[in-house]
């Protein structure tokens, strides 16, 4: 297997719903696969509870043997979950909470610190490395796919917040990932099933806009781009595909970390492209690291392959995103 197919493999973040390898993850962790979503069904992240059964299933040693089995087929492995203050909680009770929203917003900034290094370090002895989390949008009018997922309606509070969760989360070495890029104020629908565009203007967006420079000034080493439409930014591209977004978080924001995508099987980010085309127009747009069904893994990167044969995708995109992946997560110092 050459370096593209493997490549190829590297910047794709396949998710699953359970702690067991298919035969065909293996495969993909054989041929150069380095990342791995530990996600949710679509009732957990609809009720933005695990379920009882995981709860009383899954103990922290499932979590460890996955780690285990996954880094004796793969080099620098980043393992990843949607672990949120507030939000979703991927490690139920294998790990600290914040409880509820409004304790959360009751605390100080050094406690809020101090608890999300705690869940951190707990995350990195389970083989964790990378939350997906916070979520950072500034809700102003109606978010039903982000509805009890969100920190606050106030900016500054939002702000607040991610900084102490990004300082805690990755002292204890565990990569936070701040979402989702540009901002979601005011969406009618939920754009992982249905076209729903995000509403409003470019000023509309400036509070969230305060939010991200304050999660990029914290240090944050990754942040993920919408699945949607933001027309106040793209009117023509889905945030995850979108080069004005993306340049827009690079050179206007100066974030110089991970980029990595929303579901790439989103209804409002595929609209006239399959998965596979979409994934490519994500990787030319600039993202790192791309999320899709675990299932998908195979096909997907045989598309990538052919895009960077056929000169559709530039060889050099691949490296540059395995290259960030790598340095922003190595540079992380554990405390």
């Amino acid at each position: 297997m050459d370096s593209i197919e493997r490549n190829a493999r590297a910047v794709l973040l396949p998710a699953i719903d359970s702690l067991d390898l298919t035969d065909d993850l293996k495969c993909y962790f054989d041929e150069g696969g380095r990342s791995l979503l530990l996600g949710e069904t679509r009732a957990e992240y609809v009720s933005r509870r695990m379920s009882d059964a995981r709860r009383a299933s899954e103990r922290a040693e499932d979590f460890r043997r996955l780690a285990g089995e996954v880094a004796s087929r793969a080099d620098r492995v980043m393992i990843a979950l949607d672990q949120e203050p507030a939000g979703i909680e991927r490690l139920h009770g294998l790990a600290p909470s914040f409880g509820d929203r409004a304790e959360l917003l009751s605390m100080q900034d050094e406690a809020i610190r101090q608890r999300a290094q705690e869940i951190g370090r707990r995350a990195r002895e389970l083989g964790v490395g990378m939350f997906l989390g916070p979520v950072v949008d500034v809700l102003t009018g109606r978010n039903p796919w982000l509805h009890g997922r969100t920190l606050d309606t106030d900016a500054l509070q939002v702000a607040r917040l991610t900084r102490a969760f990004i300082s805690g989360v990755q002292s204890a070495g565990v990569v936070a990932t701040a979402k989702h890029f540009p901002g979601h104020p005011n969406i009618e629908g939920d754009p992982a099933i249905e076209l729903a565009d995000v509403r409003g203007t470019a000023e509309d967006l400036l509070p969230g806009f305060d939010v991200f420079r304050s999660a990029i000034q914290a240090g944050v080493r990754a942040i993920m781009t919408g699945p949607t439409l933001v027309p106040a930014v793209d009117p023509e591209y889905p945030s995850s595909r979108s080069g004005k977004t993306i340049n827009l978080l690079r050179h206007d924001f100066g974030f110089t970390g991970i980029i990595v995508s929303d579901d790439i099987d989103a209804v409002g980010m595929l609209r006239d492209l399959s998965d596979s085309e979409t994934a490519v127009a994500a990787l030319k747009a600039g993202a790192d690291l791309i999320l899709l069904p675990a299932t998908r893994t195979g096909e997907i990167a045989r598309h990538i392959v052919s895009a960077v044969r056929s000169g559709d995708l530039a060889e050099h995109r691949l490296a540059d995103a395995i290259r960030n992946v790598e340095t922003n997560s190595d540079a992380l110092v554990v405390q």
